[in-house]
Parts: structure tokens; sequence; C-alpha cells
């Protein structure tokens, strides 16, 4: 399996594909509608304006794929980013979201970001696991934050520290592309 930098025009279509059933079938994202490629190009583009989209491939096909995007959109959040991760089904289990992350982090961190967050919608036991396992540890919980599928539902916030500066950070880089 390659991980690499996503390309919006290469890859969105794919990438859109993946999303599909976390929208359409799932209450593991409260978007209604399912983004099509270009939305998905688009949202793609804006990211890597300043962190990495990132691809995980096999034999030329994506399978998954991950991001880092702003954490907030006001200054002071500057040094902290959201990550997500979302895998093609039939890849499930086979450490597609692992790799993902861990190169994600490797250069969210060489960005000089200081903290990563992840909202996960409850129940979630298999992605719960995965942010887990990569250090992350349970912030809090949004009781009945979102509605889908005629029923409220709660979200997990998980976070990790990445970096322990003294006093103010450098300011992130932007990515590079």
């Amino acid at each position: 399996m390659k991980v690499r930098l996503a390309d919006p025009a290469r890859d969105a279509a794919r990438v859109a594909e993946i999303y599909r059933p976390a929208v359409d079938d799932s209450h593991v994202s409260f978007e209604i509608v399912a983004p099509d490629a270009a939305e998905m190009a688009t949202r793609m583009s804006k990211v890597l304006d300043r962190t990495p989209w990132l691809v995980a491939e096999e034999d030329g096909r994506v399978v998954g794929y991950a991001y880092a995007s702003a954490h907030r959109e006001r200054a002071g959040y500057r040094w902290s980013v959201d990550i997500s991760v979302y895998v093609d089904g039939e890849w499930h289990g086979r450490g597609v979201g692992r790799a993902l992350y861990a190169e994600l982090l490797e250069r969210i961190r060489g960005q000089g970001f200081v903290n990563a967050y992840a909202g996960i919608c409850l129940p979630n036991p298999a992605s719960v696991g995965l942010h887990e396992s990569i250090g992350m540890t349970l912030v809090g919980i949004y009781e009945r934050v979102g509605f889908k599928f005629d029923r409220w539902w709660d979200v997990a916030w998980y976070g990790m520290r990445l970096a322990e500066p003294d006093g103010v950070p450098p300011e992130p880089t932007g990515y590079p592309k």
C-alpha cells in the first residue's frame, strides 16, 4: 500500500465514492447529501492550501483517505487541526486508517501544529479504537448534537498533543505543494 499526497483532479471522484456510504447509509457523517466529485475536488483543494490531504492506494486504486483541516477559524486556534479518515468498506480492518494517520501525523507535526482533534459520532467502536490506537484520548462528548435518520446522536471528541512548545510556538507552516 502506498500513501501519497492527494491530487484533487485525479482523486476527487474516488474520494467521493469512498465517502458516499458514510453520508447515505450511516450516522458517521451529518451530511445529508453526499458531495459529488466536483464538490470533493473543491474541498480537497481548500484543505491542501494549508494542510495535507492524503490517499492510500493499492495497485493504483485509492482505498482510503485522511486529511487535516483547521480546528476553528479564529487566529488563536491556528496551531490546532481536526483530523479525519475514511476507508473503503472492503478495506476495513486492514490497517489502511492507521497507515494514513501515521503519515498524516508526521506531516502535521512537521508543519508545527500543536494539537489534533477528531469528532466521532457514537456509537462507532471501530473509529474509537482507531483513534485511541494512535494515541488520542477522550476530551468530551457533545450529547445529542447531531440529528440524522430521525434521531439525535452524540459526538465524542478526541484529542492529542503533537508538540510541547515553550511560550509562543512558531507559526505553523503552510503545506508545501
